[in-house]
């Protein structure tokens, strides 16, 4: 572990400190070439644009920028560390999207005094951008702050760590109880933790048939219920009618388990209490709800997901965010609504079930990967999913009236 904190440091550091950079895009080496670039040839692109707005698509780089943005209150696992902790995951996210959509990202860390401060900071802003990434805010602020840059800009606002988890979690979860037998309309559904992901993955999975009554959601101090008096406006959604206030209460009969809490906090004696073939997301990160060896241990009729690259079935928001805003942005959507999420979940959970290429499985270290308890969700490094899910984001961008321009032809073709 110390071999691999210096080399992640390292990596960091050199050759050159982080990992995102600024390139140009157009010649810059002549006197002709710099009087276009700048003045006086940039005044005729000004001119269009102050004449036509959606010329800043045609003349500048925002159809293909996205801002990744956080104030460093939910800094991955580590907490409230503040935004200059926060940039190396920030750098990060541009990175992958970069490298799996081919868009432009720039990290931006805000400091600020009030919730309505930060709004204002991105609101004032937003024009530059053609998208914007929130990341690593903790709840409940992210669905305040989410919800008024949704209203306030004119550009596809989401807020990954709710969405994204939420998306990846959907396509396998629906996957899983397919292979299961079970159907999600009836399942009976437990969640461990009660911020802003755990809440936007029991919405989605609402969205896509689950019933709000068969959820059990748990805080620190139990079972979320209707005489509970400590409950914000988003807890309170999931305030069950229930005499139930423990984990093995709930949890007797589910079919499945959602964590996204904390490390070991499913106990095997709770897991045994579940019903038959259960299917168990712990997405707790690095260490699970409970241990992937342990689970088997307790249950060989279980499917079970986690957070990590080092186990099958890998809940991992890189097989989502930078795919939703690459068939956004192509399509010039004016937000990310809920048929362009549950598109995105259908065409993850279908690639699943396709055969798998070759240099998935080396890039894997797998002889073969098919379609059951152990590959419930694609790997990241699927060359498909880009074509495939934005492509299903740009079609229902369109066709749900969020898009501001056609497909444009023989977008994403096969």
């Amino acid at each position: 572990m110390t071999d691999f904190r210096q080399q992640a440091l390292d990596y960091h550091a050199h050759p050159k400190p982080g990992k995102i950079t600024v390139e140009i895009s157009k010649p810059a080496e002549t006197s002709k070439d710099l009087a276009l670039a700048y003045s006086p040839g940039v005044a005729e692109p000004v001119r269009a644009i102050a004449q036509n707005a959606d010329d800043v698509y045609k003349y500048t780089a925002k159809g293909n920028l996205v801002a990744v943005i956080s104030n460093g209150t939910a800094i991955l696992g580590l907490g409230n560390l503040g935004p200059m902790p926060s940039k190396p995951v920030m750098e990060g996210k541009a990175l992958l999207f970069k490298r799996f959509a081919g868009l432009d990202a720039i990290d931006i860390e805000v400091s600020h005094r009030t919730t309505q401060d930060f709004i204002n900071t991105v609101s004032n802003i937003a024009d530059t951008f053609g998208g914007i990434n929130l990341e690593d805010i903790k709840a409940p602020e992210c669905f305040e702050i989410e919800k008024a840059l949704i209203e306030r800009c004119d550009i596809p606002v989401f807020h990954d760590d709710q969405h994204g988890t939420a998306i990846v979690t959907a396509a396998g979860m629906l996957n899983a109880l397919e292979i299961q037998g079970k159907d999600l309309n009836s399942a009976k559904i437990v969640c461990m933790g009660a911020g802003a992901a755990a809440i936007a993955c029991m919405e989605l999975l609402i969205k896509c048939g689950a019933q709000r009554e068969n959820i059990y959601m748990l805080d620190s101090k139990g079972v979320i219920h209707t005489r509970r008096d400590d409950l914000n406006e988003y807890k309170a959604l999931f305030a069950n009618n229930t005499d139930k206030r423990t984990l093995e209460e709930v949890i007797q009969g589910a079919d499945v388990f959602v964590g996204v809490s904390g490390p070991d906090l499913l106990p095997p004696s709770a897991l045994k209490l579940m019903a038959d073939k259960p299917v168990v997301f712990a997405c707790s990160n690095p260490d699970p709800e409970i241990k992937p060896e342990l689970a088997a241990a307790t249950r060989d009729d279980l499917i079970m997901a986690t957070g990590r690259s080092d186990y099958p079935n890998q809940v991992n928001n890189v097989l989502c965010f930078p795919f939703i805003f690459r068939g956004a942005l192509d399509v010039r959507a004016k937000a990310i609504n809920d048929e362009m999420k549950i598109a995105a979940v259908e065409a993850i959970r279908e690639l699943a079930k396709e055969s798998v290429p070759d240099s998935v499985l080396k890039a894997a270290g797998v002889e073969q990967l098919n379609f059951g308890k152990d590959y419930i969700i694609p790997k990241p490094l699927d060359p498909r999913l880009c074509q495939r899910v934005a492509k299903a984001v740009a079609v229902a961008a369109v066709e749900s009236g969020a898009a501001r321009i056609d497909l444009p032809k023989n977008y994403m073709a096969d």
